[in-house]
Parts: C-alpha cells; structure tokens; sequence
C-alpha cells in the first residue's frame, strides 16, 4: 500500500513538473472551466491580504495628476478567482462618486452584455486600466497609464484570469503594447503568457455607435468558445442591442 502510495506521489509531481514547463498551473484550487462564485474564490484564496493591500495602495496613490480631482478612487470589483476579467480605459462620472467600476449608461449595458453571455456581473472581475476619473471623461495619457500600469498587473496577477477582455483602444494598447486602433485590433485573441487576450468595443462606444454591437457579441461569442462555456444560439445580440 504504501509503494502504491510513493507512485502516485511520484507521478503527481512529476505532472506537476512538466505542467510547468509548459504554463500550466495546476496548484490553483479550483475549476477553472467556468468562471468561479465569490464566495468559494475567496474561500480557495490565500491572496486575501495582498488585495487589501492594494486596494489601500490604489487609494492613496498620489502618482499622477487625476488623483488631485478624484472624489473616489475606483480599484475594480467582482469576482477575485475570475476566469473572464473585462478591463476598460478609466472611471466616470458615475464611477467617480461610486467607487465602482461600470455603473453609469455603459456599465448597464455591459451588465446586459455579461447577462446575454450566460454570466453575471459577480461571475466575473471589471476594473480599469487607470483608477481615477480623468478630466470631462477624456482618455487618459501615457504618464497616466504608465502610473496606474503596476496596479493593473498586480489585479491581473492575483485574478489570474484565463481570458481578458480589453474594452476599447487604451486598454487593448496598454495590455497589447500596441498604437493599432480598436477596428484593426478587436475580434482576434492574442495570448500573453496563458492569458488569451480579446479586444472590442468599449460599451461607451457601441452606444454612440449601436450598429457595432453585433461585431462586439461576435467577440464575447468568441470569449466564450476559447473557455468552452455554452454559447448562445440567438438572443444575445439582441439583448446587447438595446443600447
């Protein structure tokens, strides 16, 4: 019984062994099929104190210009074990007096695009790739971006996701390191690392411009085929139509 026991011991580390050469992680204690609860991420979690510790860095951080007309700093939300985080360029008006990411006009119809894929806004992690409003909602600059870029690798790092989705060009050119604009980079997943990549619309965008938001369900249709999640057979472009 116990050479039985040393061989599956042996043969477990040595899986493990060449998971790793290859990228694989198989330590994490949980499904990664399909996009973890909160509860039972944060329950799996041993990275709960390194999120409190960045969330307290992310609100007192000084290091650019925006964070002298916050009213709030908005670090992300969701689920932390996430397998789909949504990453956009910076906080709004609405988010800027919330604290949270996605609350105004676009995240309601973000919200109705996570709901039209099968999901949940709690299913998955949104944040930004800068925390702090920018002035009359304008894109934030280089020096902005380059600021708030630690904080960003850091939520990727301990959400760990298996697909990012970069809404609108500053977010697919931060996480990219790219100058294409958003028509030429969305619709293809690129990987880094294990992390597959999909740039598209950001929502702010498809409600100025609604006859996109058929070209941006394709791509969620896409987020969902690369985490082998059901993808609906019809609805889902309309539920995202109703800008």
């Amino acid at each position: 019984l116990r050479m039985h026991r040393d061989r599956i011991q042996s043969k477990t580390l040595l899986r493990l062994e060449s998971d790793r050469m290859f990228g694989v992680d198989f330590l994490v204690a949980k499904d990664r099929s399909r996009p973890a609860g909160p509860a039972a991420a944060a329950a799996a979690s041993p990275s709960g104190e390194e999120w409190v510790r960045l969330r307290a860095e992310v609100e007192a951080c000084s290091s650019c210009a925006l964070a002298k007309e916050r009213k709030k700093a908005v670090f992300g939300d969701g689920d932390q074990g996430a397998s789909i985080m949504f990453v956009g360029e910076g906080p709004g008006a609405d988010e800027d007096e919330q604290g949270l990411p996605f609350v105004g006009k676009a995240g309601q119809l973000l919200t109705r695009i996570i709901g039209a894929m099968g999901l949940d806004r709690r299913q998955v992690y949104i944040t930004n790739v800068v925390k702090c409003r920018p002035p009359g909602n304008r894109t934030p600059d280089p020096v902005e971006i380059a600021a708030c870029r630690r904080f960003l690798d850091r939520q990727i790092g301990l959400v760990s996701p298996r697909v990012i989705v970069a809404l609108g060009a500053p977010a697919a050119r931060t996480l990219l390191h790219s100058d294409e604009g958003i028509t030429s980079l969305r619709g293809r997943i690129r990987r880094i690392g294990n992390i597959a990549i999909m740039p598209t619309y950001h929502p702010a965008y498809l409600l100025r411009s609604p006859e996109r938001k058929g070209e941006a369900w394709i791509d969620m249709k896409n987020v969902l085929r690369e985490l082998g999640l059901p993808v609906p057979a019809s609805g889902g472009a309309g539920a995202c139509g109703k800008g």
